[in-house]
């Protein structure tokens, strides 16, 4: 007799799901507001100011120079300006002289496409120049005189979309801000995972930790862009004029932190062969892991805090500091190869997070113990071989 029961939704996983779709919807209400308002914008200048009775492509140039996803917006309305340009004049053209239809729209699109490709342009140029090519050779006839019209709404979108983007603008700091303190999260944790796994001996925790690294790139890839919005926005809006300080710092960041999770990601994965390999362990050097982990905590804590509260620069550099301190070649002086790359990768780990902290590549260098007797930076006064004097 078949089964009367009835299929019951996990119920968590449905709230789960539920919240990360509010979640979502939450963080780009401000983009979808954006978008809206260009695009009304943008028809209501094209009709009423320019005069045009149907200026189909002006909301549609206002959208497409915004999009949903934030980013280089003022190159985008200039590329799709002049993609725009290219399919209208190279469509109005040939379809002039060689008529509509199935191989006038291919050889159209070929050649405008290709002009586009010609002058540099991103595939935004080529795209819009394509689309605009097709729109020519089947919705105006030949002859007719909407090319211009066309350009001048492709004109008006793009400059709506800067205009919304100014008036209207995110805030250039807080989701690049998020962003990186999303990285930073996700290196402590590494690192921390990293540490038990090393303490333990247990190569399934290593794993994990390896698993996590790898997967940050993502989360590195967005805080750039997301740098490159915060720049274009502390630029045109008056707004946030008064951010543009803050945003070279946090934008100065970048590249030490990417370099710092690669040196993470290495240090993991040399981690797991140390223990699989079974190499002798000096337990200072899973601590100094553990230490470093809480360090990255306090920069995090940095980047996330408003202007005037605590840590700031000052303390994170404290933090590092004694960790480097304690990053000394005798930790590995009986280990193996892992072991020796281990420790390698937490000292470059530290001067990425000292970079990342505000200090140029010497100044961070120079608080590390020495490893070798003439090193290329000299190290902090009181610094030996064996570390800081007693």
């Amino acid at each position: 007799m078949a089964s009367t029961r009835r299929f019951v939704p996990n119920r968590a996983k449905t709230k789960d799901r539920v919240r990360d779709s509010l979640h979502r919807v939450r963080a780009s209400l401000l983009p979808i507001l954006q978008c809206a308002l260009a695009a009304g914008g943008a028809w209501w200048i094209a009709t009423e100011v320019v005069g045009h009775p149907k200026p189909f492509f002006a909301p549609i140039a206002a959208v497409v120079s915004l999009g949903i996803a934030l980013g280089a917006r003022m190159r985008r309305s200039i590329e799709l300006i002049v993609g725009v340009s290219v399919g209208i004049g190279i469509g109005d053209l040939l379809i002039v002289l060689i008529g509509s239809g199935t191989w006038q729209i291919v050889l159209v699109v070929a050649l405008a496409m290709t002009t586009a490709v010609l002058l540099d342009g991103g595939p935004v140029i080529a795209v819009q120049a394509a689309s605009s090519a097709v729109l020519v050779a089947t919705l105006l006839p030949p002859g007719a005189s909407g090319n211009f019209d066309r350009m001048l709404d492709a004109l008006v979108g793009g400059l709506m979309g800067i205009a919304v983007v100014a008036i209207v603008p995110t805030h250039p700091m807080l989701r690049a801000r998020d962003t990186a303190g999303d990285v930073l999260g996700v290196a402590s944790d590494v690192l921390r995972l990293c540490a038990d796994g090393l303490m333990e001996q247990n190569p399934k925790l290593l794993v994990e930790a390896l698993k996590q690294a790898r997967a940050s790139q993502t989360k590195l890839d967005a805080l750039r862009n997301d740098l490159t919005s915060g720049r274009e926005i502390s630029r045109i809006s008056p707004l946030h004029w008064n951010t543009r300080a803050r945003v070279v710092r946090l934008d100065a960041m970048a590249e030490p932190l990417d370099n710092a999770l690669r040196n993470i990601r290495v240090l993991v994965r040399r981690s797991l062969s140390l223990v699989r390999d079974d190499e002798i362990l000096d337990p200072r050097l899973v601590d100094e892991v553990e230490k470093l982990s809480h360090a990255v905590d306090v920069l995090r804590s940095m980047i996330l805090a408003k202007p005037g509260e605590d840590p700031d620069e000052l303390e994170v550099q404290r933090v590092l500091r004694a960790v480097a301190a304690g990053a000394r070649y005798e930790l590995v002086s009986r280990g193996g190869l892992s072991a020796n790359v281990v420790l390698a990768q937490l000292r470059s780990t530290i001067v990425d997070l000292l970079q990342a902290s505000g200090l140029d590549r010497k100044a961070a260098l120079s608080m590390l113990p020495p490893t070798v007797e003439h090193p290329y930076v000299a190290p902090e006064e009181g610094f030996g071989l064996d570390g800081p004097a007693t």
